[in-house]
């Protein structure tokens, strides 16, 4: 086969195109810092690092989600501390309201006012909000989960409010009124014993009926104390679940990076092998084209 100075030619450039090409591909990966720039560059990183991007967006909503949750939980565990110590000033007051011997009727009716003022400092902190919504109110669209006045229960109880922590659980954030503090079917709530309680030591302060309103709001503590184990539980919970997620999130930024972003000095070093063979092939090519008639009439 004949093979003309044309066809040389010809494939001495395409050679060196080619050489060009990668030596301006590498030096772009070197400027830019990525491997892929299109998704031509490597069909199969793109879809790697399209599925690292989702599953990063997916970690972060996440962290965002346990951060939220947690406050929740952390503001419900403070209120309930806060409704502890209340609880026991009347725990206190009763038991001292119950000793009729050393207790004059004056002296009783000033206890059943602190004791009525407890109850609307307790209804006040059951009204707790946070972002605009009851604590203790479930997913009622209202702002408070009590009547201030009547201590009605206004919330809902049918359904939790939960936040998603990970691609396969769930953790409820909230408590209800009901749960925390008792339900008002048999009037047996909290609210309702302490207004038993001021009632009992306005109207002369009968003992017998002070020791039942003492079990019942023991019982009651306990359902408190509970709940507060409860909250903290899922608290810590929480707490678990956003180390795991951002543990998690540097995970997946460092198989972003695998995919995505040049190892620093193997891509120099290849650069600078590219630009050698380059010139070695412009030097070989300079070689092998033999001089024409213009060379000569120079």
């Amino acid at each position: 086969m004949r093979i003309t100075q044309r066809a040389v030619a010809l494939t001495s450039l395409q050679g060196l195109n080619r050489n060009l090409d990668a030596f301006g591909k590498l030096q772009q990966q070197l400027t830019s810092g990525r491997l892929l720039s299109a998704p031509s560059d490597s069909p199969t990183g793109t879809n790697r690092a399209m599925q690292t991007r989702s599953d990063q967006e997916a970690t972060s909503q996440f962290v965002r989600n346990i951060a939220d949750g947690k406050s929740w939980l952390d503001q419900t565990d403070a209120t309930l501390q806060s409704m502890m110590d209340v609880t026991r000033r009347v725990r206190d007051l009763t038991v001292q309201g119950s000793n009729t011997g050393a207790m004059s009727d004056t002296a009783r009716k000033a206890l059943a006012t602190e004791v009525s003022s407890l109850r609307e400092s307790l209804l006040g902190l059951a009204n707790t909000t946070v972002a605009g919504r009851p604590l203790f109110g479930g997913i009622t669209p209202g702002a408070q989960a009590y009547h201030p006045d009547t201590g009605a229960y206004l919330g809902t109880t049918d359904t939790p409010v939960s936040r998603r922590v990970s691609g396969t659980e769930e953790v409820r954030i909230d408590i209800s009124g009901a749960e925390a503090f008792g339900s008002q079917a048999a009037g047996a709530d909290l609210f309702a014993i302490v207004d038993d309680i001021a009632t009992h030591l306005a109207t002369g302060g009968d003992p017998d009926a002070l020791v039942a309103d003492l079990a019942a709001l023991d019982a009651r503590m306990g359902g408190m104390m509970f709940a507060v184990a409860d909250v903290g539980a899922r608290s810590a919970r929480m707490e678990r679940e956003g180390d795991i997620a951002l543990d998690q999130g540097i995970v997946l930024e460092t198989r972003l990076a695998e995919v995505e972003n040049i190892d620093l000095p193997n891509t120099i070093m290849r650069l600078q092998m590219q630009q050698t063979g380059y010139e070695a092939a412009l030097a070989a090519t300079a070689k092998a084209l033999s001089p024409t008639l213009l060379d000569y009439l120079r």
